[in-house]
């Protein structure tokens, strides 16, 4: 007998048993078998094979057997494209049926089946399930509409179901309602084009408001959330509003509660602060914030970081609400934290002694986090309340007395900015502290103790050992303390000349000749330079006043605040950071921000033209703060290199100055330094001819001309083609326009309208076309346009909604206009001026971008952005590395500012933009992009 009998067998495996099953009459068995095929694909099994059998069960009138075939389908749809046709049928069928439920079902299923090629088909299926007259299969529609419009926008738009979605606000059951609201945000979310159709009136969010006491609690909550993006046409709409809104802050739902306080606090901006009605809605919101606190630690945190915010908008609303905050022993420590924080923020004068006494038990907790925070906490108290400052200091003292190795070093690391608060008051301490300095070993607390010593050297005997003490290790500390440890050496030797020169010279030479940090090297060049050329200017540059630091260093600017306080109760208000940061798809989102303070009048037109205003002017100067490290730029222009004039060193010294002052020339120990980027002429963008090529006949440079694009296809513009794009020429923004007829009869009557836009663009006169216009015939016009024209900030910014009408009919189209255009000629900005800009402007409206794979050197790049009205102030190159800061100007008066650094042979450019109006960067940003590679 052969082995074959081994590979020979009667079993047909488990896809062709249960195929067989599938095909079974008794649908019992049928039911049975669909089950193990869920069951199968649910633990990961392929049964696409069945993809067939399986369709066929469709035809059942058994609602659950159904069920398990919509499953089915949906997981293996995408798949199996061609077998999904199969169900088609099915669909259209049970949509019909007499039973509700199987509609939905029905209706639910088209949604999920992602596949293009059956989507047509389910349009007119969708379409009746939206007018049906059971209210749970319309809830079931308008959410289908949604995932549709995920699927494929423009049929959606075509087929007009945004209409029928934005009509279902209007429904009379609120559960249609709410699933229609919550349709409506999600293709909002996706696609702001949509805005014009589903734009919220004053009639629609009256329907809202009378739907949502019947909804359940997340139908609420997606009410709330379209309501908070609706702008108020005034005060007297805003506050309606918020008394119909209050309700809801009774709800046992913390996500409801939170949507409710969300809108308020919205809406609470655009009513008199003073007014009695606030302040009774400022009394309203504490106690459900403080109920929020009750629930467990999870839905805390969360409270927690929302209030945060809200304190900081508004810390009047929880200022009696302390207690609340206290820490409890079995508090997580992410809720100990956040608590901590929240204490802080919410101390003053009244309730200073009570947080005292809390902070210094915390202190003596045995979770080693909790403790640094809350040492660091005590000493934010005595820089935000002065009268209570001296009891701090005490509490720190004692605190230091326990030895504890990290509670003393916290303590150290708060004391020194205590004593730039509060200069020459608390200085007696020193000599404690000192007694510490061996115990130090973390970078933060060796740092603020070098800076004591360096800072307050004249006091202190022994300051050149103690900090020769650090020297013998330089090598080995963290950079923070070697930079310290230099500034601190250069002070003393500045106050002590004579017993410290050795000590400079050899921390000098360590910084510049044996050290790879970039930072520290330039640092350390400085203070040669400046000790080796003018000790006068060093003195003046390195003893200089210190700002006074905020009591608040770590507020939420503004701008995001405003910006975070319209995202409560969303992930944005935990992660304290705008969506666009973190959510993929969302760079060029819709940035909100809160409503501005009416009395009266359109509120829209006044937000509108709030925008346009705000968008040309400067940056508010921002308070000096302890400085931060934000760029290579911004740490090396802090001082003044050309040292100080004749006559204030006669100031300075009583009497004419014994020595001349050296000119940087004779001792450039930075070679291409500063001297480059002060003093140095900006590369020029012509190649040397200056002005001189057009007087020769020559060419001169061209700006970026963006391709043309079709703006009406001939199928939508009934037989009329145009076709365009936008040029900058001769200091004038110009749209060139080809109209082609393609129809069989004359075209005449050619005119052009433009809707509000970001920049206020508009036709400067009207437009000039051969009229009439034969058929298969085209002619080209150019249209010169100016800045003028009424205002609307738009998404994104350079959007631009144009109608054309002839004698046919009226055609509408959208395009953006590539911000270029707006670069003005005067946008070249004086290299000083620049310095001052760029520090004016706060570090977190800098955002960094990376330009890949470019190919051009510092000097084409130069020249192909001036081309552009792209400036470039100053160029310098650091360690083999370009870099080119460059200013441009935007016709409504806005600045943008760039550094780029460039670093060959890497085609990979880093480029840094700040300006008082980030939303533009994402739009300049693509611009710089498309200039270099074209």
């Amino acid at each position: 007998m052969t082995d074959s009998k081994y590979f020979t067998t009667t079993k047909k495996g488990e896809i062709f048993e249960l195929k067989s099953e599938l095909q079974s009459e008794k649908r019992e068995k049928k039911k049975e078998a669909v089950k193990k095929v869920i069951a199968s694909m649910t633990v990961g099994k392929d049964v696409s094979a069945l993809f067939p059998d399986v369709v066929n069960c469709i035809q059942t009138d058994n609602l659950e057997l159904k069920k398990l075939v919509y499953l089915y389908l949906m997981n293996y749809a995408k798949s199996q494209p061609d077998m999904a046709i199969l169900a088609v049928n099915t669909f259209v069928k049970d949509c019909e049926d007499s039973n509700p439920l199987i509609r939905a079902l029905a209706v639910r299923t088209m949604g999920c089946i992602r596949v293009d090629k059956i989507i047509d088909y389910l349009c007119q299926p969708l379409r009746n399930c939206l007018k049906d007259e059971d209210p749970y299969v319309r809830k079931t529609a308008a959410v289908c509409v949604a995932k549709l419009y995920d699927i494929n926008a423009q049929l959606v738009e075509d087929q007009g179901f945004l209409d029928l979605l934005r009509d279902m606000l209007s429904d009379s059951n609120p559960m249609v309602v709410a699933n229609a609201v919550a349709a409506i945000s999600e293709i909002l979310e996706s696609s702001p084009t949509a805005q014009q159709v589903l734009e919220m009136n004053a009639s629609t969010i009256n329907k809202l408001l009378t739907a949502l006491n019947e909804c359940t609690e997340w139908g609420q909550v997606f009410i709330l959330d379209a309501i908070s993006n609706y702008t108020p046409k005034d005060d007297k709409e805003a506050q309606s509003i918020c008394e119909r809104v209050t309700p809801r802050l009774a709800h046992a739902n913390a996500a409801v509660v939170l949507s409710a306080v969300k809108v308020i606090m919205k809406f609470m901006e655009m009513l008199d602060g003073t007014s009695e009605y606030v302040l009774t809605l400022v009394k309203k919101l504490a106690p459900p914030l403080v109920t929020l606190l009750s629930a467990e630690a999870e839905i805390q945190y969360v409270a927690l970081r929302n209030i945060n915010l809200i304190v900081q908008k508004r810390s009047d609303i929880l200022k009696n609400e302390m207690k609340v905050f206290f820490v409890k022993y079995n508090d997580p420590i992410y809720v100990k934290l956040e608590k901590l924080d929240i204490m802080i923020r919410l101390t003053s004068q009244a309730n200073i002694a009570q947080v005292l006494a809390e902070l210094k038990e915390y202190s003596t907790e045995v979770d080693v986090d909790f403790v640094r925070k809350s040492v660091r906490a005590i000493g934010r108290c005595a820089i935000k309340v002065e009268p209570a400052a001296e009891k701090c200091v005490s509490t720190l003292l004692d605190l230091i007395q326990t030895k504890v190795n990290y509670v003393v070093q916290e303590a150290i690391v708060v004391i020194k900015d205590i004593f730039r608060k509060y200069p020459n008051k608390y200085e007696s301490i020193i000599a404690t502290l000192c007694e510490n300095l061996d115990t130090l070993d973390e970078p933060e607390a060796r740092a603020s103790m070098i800076w004591i010593i360096g800072e307050y050297a004249e006091r202190i005997d022994n300051a050149d050992e103690l900090l020769e003490s650090f020297l013998e290790g330089f090598q080995d500390e963290n950079s923070q303390v070697q930079l310290q440890l230099l500034t601190a050496i250069v002070k003393l030797f500045l106050k002590r000349p004579t017993d410290t020169q050795e000590l400079v010279q050899q921390v000098l030479s360590l910084a510049t000749q044996d050290s790879d940090n970039p930072d520290l090297r330039d640092r350390g060049y400085i203070y040669w330079r400046l000790l080796s050329t003018d000790p006068a200017a060093a003195k003046e540059v390195v003893l200089a006043e210190k700002p006074l630091i905020s009591e608040e260093t770590d507020l939420i600017e503004p701008t995001l605040l405003d910006e975070l306080i319209c995202h409560i109760s969303s992930l944005a208000s935990v992660y304290h950071k705008p969506p666009n940061s973190f959510v993929e798809g969302r760079q060029g989102g819709l940035r909100r921000a809160l409503p501005p303070k009416s009395s009266s009048g359109n509120l829209a037109e006044q937000e509108t033209q709030a925008v346009v205003e705000n968008m040309g002017a400067p940056a508010a100067p921002q308070s000096t703060v302890i400085p931060g490290v934000d760029s290579l730029i911004g740490d090396l222009l802090d001082m003044d290199l050309g040292g100080p004039s004749m006559a204030q060193q006669q100031q300075m010294f009583g009497g004419p100055s014994q020595t001349p002052v050296q000119t940087s020339g004779a001792m450039d120990l930075l070679g291409e330094g500063l001297d480059s980027l002060l003093g140095g002429p900006a590369p020029a963008g012509d190649g040397g001819l200056g002005g001189l090529g057009d007087i020769f006949g020559m060419s001169q440079s061209q700006s970026y001309v963006p391709p043309q694009e079709v703006w009406i296809p001939a199928a939508k513009g009934k037989g009329l083609e145009v076709t365009g794009t936008f040029i900058r020429k001769n200091k004038q923004i110009i749209m060139d326009l080809t109209f082609s007829n393609k129809a069989m009869q004359p075209m005449a009557g050619f005119a052009i309208q433009f809707n509000k836009n970001s920049f206020g663009l508009i036709p400067a006169n009207p437009l000039q076309v051969q009229s009439p216009l034969p058929p298969n015939q085209s002619a080209s016009t150019s249209l010169v346009l100016n800045t003028t024209g009424p205002i609307q900030k738009m998404e994104p910014l350079t959007s631009l909604q144009v109608a054309v009408k002839n004698n046919i009919d009226v055609f509408y189209f959208s395009s953006n206009v590539p911000i270029h255009v707006f670069f003005t000629e005067d946008g070249e900005m004086e290299k000083r001026v620049f310095l001052a800009t760029w520090k004016d402007i706060p570090a977190q409206n800098e955002v960094q971008y990376t330009i890949s794979n470019v190919e051009h050197n510092a000097d084409t790049v130069s020249a192909k952005l001036r081309n552009n009205n792209i400036f470039t102030v100053a160029k310098r190159n650091v360690e083999g590395q370009d870099m080119l800061y460059q200013s441009l100007k935007l016709t409504n008066g806005i600045w943008v500012l760039a550094e780029l650094k460039i670093q060959p042979p890497n085609t990979n450019f880093v480029v840094s933009l700040r300006s008082g109006t980030p939303d533009i960067f994402p739009e300049i940003f693509q611009i710089l992009d498309t200039i270099l590679h074209n």
